[in-house]
């Protein structure tokens, strides 16, 4: 791959099952409302309004499916944790994000995304406790560390401190901004050597 060539939206769905079935690999990136999610998917495939950017934190309500090089594909999920939604609508977002890791088998790899300009967060840290303790293969991404707050990365070390209390070892760990496209190159080639152990077609 060495790069994204081509990024088109495919498809939107409310429930992973109403997505139409297919044998394409697939990564779905993740992470706390108004993380900067849309941003770094735009950055990544050079592509500006490609996912929606928003100021109001929880916008994504939909499983959105991007085809990438016509070959597989970028799902971007709703985020989590926004407190301004109703209780029945985040427990909604949680089944569907629940049921998505459960039974999406052509997901290779969830990336999730971690504001590398605030201290650890519970629900960050629970979620990939969860991801972890369902065997469901994950990075973490950290995002906007173009920022001030970010520079002397305290944040991330803190988070990697916390990790280690009931992590034996850190997982594969990103640093990356949408502004000045670091970590972009890491990401790609990350993604690029997953998908050359992928049979093809794909099935699992």
């Amino acid at each position: 791959m060495s790069d994204i060539v081509t990024s088109k939206f495919s498809s939107s769905h409310a429930q992973i099952k109403q997505a139409p079935k297919s044998d394409r690999p697939e990564f779905a990136f993740i992470g706390r409302s108004n993380v900067g999610k849309s941003s770094l998917i735009n950055m990544l495939c050079r592509r500006k309004e490609m996912a929606r950017t928003s100021g109001t934190p929880g916008k994504t309500q939909l499983i959105n499916l991007f085809m990438i090089n016509d070959s597989w594909y970028l799902t971007d999920l709703p985020g989590y944790g926004y407190a301004k939604r109703s209780k029945s609508t985040r427990a909604k977002w949680e089944r569907r994000t629940e049921d998505y890791f459960r039974n999406r088998h052509q997901m290779l790899c969830a990336m999730v995304l971690v504001d590398a300009n605030v201290p650890p967060q519970k629900i960050d840290l629970d979620f990939i406790n969860w991801l972890g303790e369902h065997g469901v293969p994950f990075v973490i991404v950290f995002t906007k560390t173009d920022r001030k707050k970010s520079r002397d990365g305290g944040s991330v070390e803190d988070f990697k401190a916390k990790l280690l209390e009931t992590w034996a070892e850190l997982p594969r760990i990103f640093i990356t901004s949408a502004v000045n496209e670091t970590g972009r190159q890491e990401l790609i080639d990350f993604m690029e050597e997953a998908l050359e152990d992928v049979p093809w077609p794909f099935s699992k």
